[in-house]
């Protein structure tokens, strides 16, 4: 069983608000209790265990509040248990690695970084919670200082092979064709760099002057986003040797 609870939360992601999860039948589970709603908390009062699919702040904000009101377990992702106990004001009860079951609730967790290297998603049955790795109707944002476009590539082929029926974001509408949506974002994101490595090549090196070349639409708003995801496709283009980044300048090797 899987409920979703759209919580109003100040983020750019779209709709404006955060999904939060209810996963698990016998031992259920809070996924990203970004606030708290008179739904959510109604939902959530006996929830055994409570977890985030990454510690951005628009998906973490009422962890505290919400595993108090349940006396539930808090979980987080081992690697980054710091990072979780410095983002969320919470010491983490348990920690998990990929894999890792959570409890008895049948829910385990499956890693996904690049969004955020602490990204992670949640998997119950043939479905998964996961949260900023695919949206229904946009991309998501895979930007510097962050995120790592190496690693969000490899996490949408690690997420298309394992063939989910169904996949529930962190913001907007569930996928109900995960494979096919998958397959859209991972062939956008490479577009986006090929866009991004012939701006390099035709002359571009700093970052305005690549986002003006290889972004085709009115940015106005988002420049600062567009810009971060630059920086984020200039990064790993340098990891493969076919540019030189110094972190300011961009040129052809």
């Amino acid at each position: 069983m899987i409920d979703r609870f759209a919580v109003p939360v100040e983020t750019r992601a779209p709709g404006g608000a955060t999904n939060a999860y209810v996963l698990g039948d016998e031992e259920r589970v809070l996924v990203d209790p970004a606030g708290q709603t008179p739904e959510l908390d109604d939902a959530a009062a006996d929830v055994d265990h409570v977890a985030v699919t990454h510690t951005h702040p628009d998906h973490v904000g009422a962890v505290r509040a919400s595993a108090a009101a349940a006396d539930a377990t808090v979980w987080a992702f081992a690697p980054f248990a710091d990072r979780f106990e410095a983002t969320t004001g919470v010491a983490p009860d348990r920690c998990f690695r990929p894999g890792d079951e959570l409890g008895a609730s049948g829910v385990t967790a499956m890693a996904t970084p690049g969004h955020a290297p602490d990204h992670v998603a949640f998997c119950v049955g043939g479905e998964a919670v996961t949260g900023d790795l695919v949206f229904a109707d946009s991309s998501v944002f895979v930007g510097t200082p962050d995120g790592d476009m190496r690693a969000y590539l490899a996490s949408l082929r690690r997420a298309a092979a394992r063939d989910f029926d169904r996949l529930h974001p962190g913001h907007g509408d569930v996928v109900d064709s995960p494979r096919e949506r998958l397959h859209e974002l991972y062939a956008h994101r490479r577009d986006r760099e090929r866009r991004v490595l012939d701006a390099v090549r035709r002359g571009s090196t700093a970052v305005p002057d690549v986002v003006g070349d290889a972004y085709a639409k009115d940015l106005r708003g988002f420049e600062d986003l567009a810009a971060a995801s630059v920086r984020a496709h200039l990064e790993k283009l340098a990891v493969e040797g076919r540019i030189e980044w110094d972190g300011e300048r961009a040129t052809p090797t």
